[in-house]
């Protein structure tokens, strides 16, 4: 278990308690996107919130920070129930729910230097050495000092969601959404950036909520899963937990495929164990 993790007694970070969101379309019709759904999120884990599309994940993932208001139900992060907010309460509290884009949306125009200092400049009053010092702190954890002065032009696929990554952390938030962070990177930096996370999660303690349709994004990264369908939740469980069943057809692709990989990896050291000695001998 991670050990960032809280314990079972301890209150959820995020609790969403019966939300509901519906949008209007355009030939008139009401589309119901997430029907009635509860969930308690511990902190200092990494949950995902899985499902085929149109499944309603995003809208749930938006619904914690309020980008998307629920018609519903509340939605309370670390005790505060962020529906009963004021305008000026409401921002202040997104300071501490930092939020990262499948499509990276980096101001092109400015340098890394001052994508991630744009959110320490908007919230606060915070000196010109304060805001240097915090973003080359946050470009650190993400691994790009030496991209402090390029542009978003200049980087590729997988450097910018990492300088997203240190725009998001530049408030020190108790938790970050994800939303589809990986779809658009090729599997080497698929794996770069979810490192990146995992490093995030257990060397900060920052409770991370990512939305993926990748079940080895699941598996490489996530402790605990909601499965969705139809805008309603399904199942839930630990992701390590094979003793329970698994009642979703995802649910149980994801069993398989964390089956496969230790399959794969139990392969991977039996050769290695086998090659031990010749490589002695040599």
């Amino acid at each position: 278990m991670n050990p960032n993790s809280s314990s079972p007694s301890a209150p959820p970070l995020i609790r969403l308690d019966a939300v509901s969101k519906t949008f209007k379309l355009p030939d008139g019709r009401v589309f119901e996107a997430v029907k009635s759904v509860s969930l308690d999120m511990a902190a200092g884990r990494i949950f995902g919130l899985i499902g085929k599309s149109g499944a309603g994940k995003s809208t749930l993932l938006r619904m914690i920070n309020l980008l998307e208001r629920p018609d519903a139900g509340q939605v309370l992060v670390d005790g505060r129930d962020l529906t009963r907010l004021s305008k000026r309460e409401l921002r202040e509290t997104r300071q501490g729910i930092g939020m990262i884009f499948q499509q990276f949306n980096l101001l092109q125009n400015a340098s890394v230097y001052e994508n991630v200092a744009f959110p320490l400049k908007l919230h606060g009053n915070r000196s010109r050495t304060d805001i240097e010092a915090r973003v080359r702190e946050c470009l650190a954890v993400v691994g790009l000092t030496d991209k402090l002065h390029a542009y978003p032009a200049q980087l590729s696929g997988g450097q910018k969601q990492r300088v997203a990554i240190a725009r998001a952390l530049a408030p020190h938030p108790k938790v970050l959404l994800c939303d589809e962070p990986t779809s658009a990177l090729d599997t080497e930096t698929t794996r770069s950036v979810l490192d990146t996370l995992r490093e995030i999660n257990q060397r900060l303690g920052v409770t991370i909520v990512i939305v993926t349709h990748e079940l080895h994004v699941v598996h490489a990264l996530c402790d605990h899963v909601a499965v969705l369908e139809n805008g309603q939740l399904v199942e839930r469980f630990d992701v390590g937990d094979q003793a329970t069943p698994r009642l979703s057809a995802l649910g149980r692709e994801l069993a398989q495929e964390q089956v496969r990989e230790d399959i794969l990896k139990e392969h991977a050291a039996r050769i290695a164990q086998a090659a031990e000695p010749t490589t002695r001998a040599a």
